[in-house]
């Protein structure tokens, strides 16, 4: 194809229904396609502080340090692992699915001594678990996932902070799949520091990493940072000699930046910080306590509706992730087939499965601006009639019936 014959950008309108991303809500596009400022301009340092002030209540957390980081969600990762974690230092990973194992990849890369306390795909890590590990291996930092789509599960996380800050460790928190669909308690959990996304549950595009630092990793963070004569040099060291991997991912930089010093370390993201600062308005003007409900309701109107059809759900669902659901694959079914006909016939899209559970369940999303009764219907209706297609029985309407009675049960209008 040439140059020249490459049209407009026209992607088909599906209903993504995965384990993220799913669609942005309206508000959001809208307030994207606003014009630019210039990254100094005082209309943008304030629309700046406003994201800092919108996104406190959506961590739940009163810190100072709640601010961006521009790129995906990984990007807040990093950031936060590259800034708090020094080769050789000790770090605890609590491992239950795809994404710890992502902390312990990066943490590797950073040259970090890492042990994970690990729990079943499907089950999340106990809490005395976690306590005897940090006894034993007295970590510098103990990183977590709270919401991993990989297995569905969200791992308690009441009382960690409290056995970090008793040991001397800095606690880290990975919320990009439940931030703005389950609650996220930083405060009251203790953690240091949370990272989210926007493209699950605050329904917007992925691009743009909301964190929140406490005081003290904050001063942590700080005291790696070596300045001579006011000018920040290459070399920068937390004192020992040991450099810092990143410029661009360093927090203390990015953290000037988002201060009064308004010390220039890129080029701000201001579409995406657009978007962002929407995702919060939106949520905010739902109300938390009313959104997270609509999400529990969503959850147990999808599990009703695949219970209806036969249909087994994966994982300990005491501790399930609302907004994600797994689902057994039927023996004789054709997993991507079905995947497929939703896609083709529905322009629906769910998930497949990583490692382990590949090939063995299907994982549907009902977050963010998906996760709606008519949304869920149409999505159930939909996989019935492929399922059907495909050679499996199922009865015809109870799925849907079943759905719609769990969401009326939940009192969600």
């Amino acid at each position: 194809m040439l140059p020249h014959t490459i049209g407009e950008i026209d992607p088909p309108q599906r209903l993504l229904m995965g384990p993220g991303p799913v669609n942005a809500h309206p508000r959001v596009l809208r307030a994207m396609a606003a014009d630019l400022l210039g990254q100094f301009d005082p209309e943008m340092t304030s629309y700046m502080n406003e994201v800092m002030a919108l996104y406190r209540p959506v961590f739940g957390t009163g810190n100072r340090w709640t601010f961006l980081v521009d790129g995906t969600a990984r990007a807040g990762i990093e950031a936060s692992l590259v800034s708090m974690v020094a080769p050789g230092d000790r770090v605890l990973v609590l491992n239950f699915g795809r994404f710890g194992l992502l902390l312990t990849e990066i943490l590797a890369r950073i040259g970090a001594v890492v042990e994970t306390v690990d729990a079943p795909w499907g089950e999340v890590v106990p809490m005395d678990a976690v306590a005897a590990a940090i006894e034993r291996f007295q970590p510098k930092v103990v990183a977590t996932v709270h919401g991993d789509t990989s297995t569905t599960m969200a791992q308690p996380l009441d009382g960690l902070g409290d056995l970090c800050r008793a040991a001397g460790a800095l606690s880290y928190v990975d919320a990009t799949a439940t931030i703005g669909g389950m609650e996220i308690a930083a405060d009251r959990w203790g953690v240091d520091v949370v990272t989210g996304g926007l493209q699950k549950c605050l329904g917007g595009p992925s691009g743009s990493s909301p964190i929140t630092i406490s005081d003290r990793a904050a001063d942590a963070i700080f005291a790696r940072r070596h300045v001579e004569e006011g000018i920040r040099r290459d070399d920068i060291t937390d004192g020992t000699g040991i450099r810092i991997g990143s410029n661009y991912f360093d927090l203390a930089m990015i953290m000037d930046y988002w201060s009064e010093k308004r010390l220039n370390h890129h080029t701000e993201a201001t579409t995406m910080l657009y978007g962002a600062r929407e995702c919060a308005r939106v949520a905010l003007g739902e109300g938390l306590a009313p959104r997270y409900a609509r999400h529990g309701a969503a959850s147990q109107a999808m599990m009703a509706g695949i219970r209806a059809m036969g249909l087994t759900v994966f994982g300990d669902e005491r501790y399930k992730m609302t907004n994600v659901t797994g689902i057994y694959i039927p023996d004789g079914v054709d997993g991507e087939a079905v995947r497929r006909r939703m896609r083709e016939d529905f322009e629906i899209e769910i998930g497949s499965a990583f490692g382990p559970l590949q090939g063995k369940i299907w994982r549907i999303g009902a977050m963010g601006y998906n996760a709606m009764k008519h949304k869920i219907l149409i999505t159930l209706g939909a996989l019935e009639s492929v399922l059907r297609a495909e050679g499996y029985a199922c009865p015809p309407g109870a799925a849907v019936d079943a759905a719609l009675a769990a969401w009326n049960k939940a009192s969600i209008t």
